[in-house]
């Protein structure tokens, strides 16, 4: 990993952290927009960071909630499970 991508990596991290800790789920765009103005490459990197861990949170709780969801209506049908 080329020290572009670790740095992007571990300040999308650490947005993300701070986003859900401020309520502030844009904060990644005011980042990138202060990336923008010296680094291209880095904001470039950085965004596509974000943007895939957004995205995997969203696709994770989407299979946890499917699969509650799923469980819930065994036990409805079953209620010795």
């Amino acid at each position: 990993m080329s020290s572009l991508d670790t740095l992007a990596a571990k300040l999308a991290e650490d947005t993300i952290k701070a986003q859900k800790e401020l309520g502030d789920d844009r904060l990644f765009m005011e980042v990138s927009g202060v990336l923008g103005a010296s680094s291209q490459s880095l904001e470039e990197a950085y965004l596509t960071e974000v943007r895939v861990r957004m995205s995997e949170e969203k696709g994770r709780n989407f299979l946890i909630n499917k699969v509650k969801a799923a469980r819930a209506a065994a036990a409805k049908t079953d209620p010795q499970k």
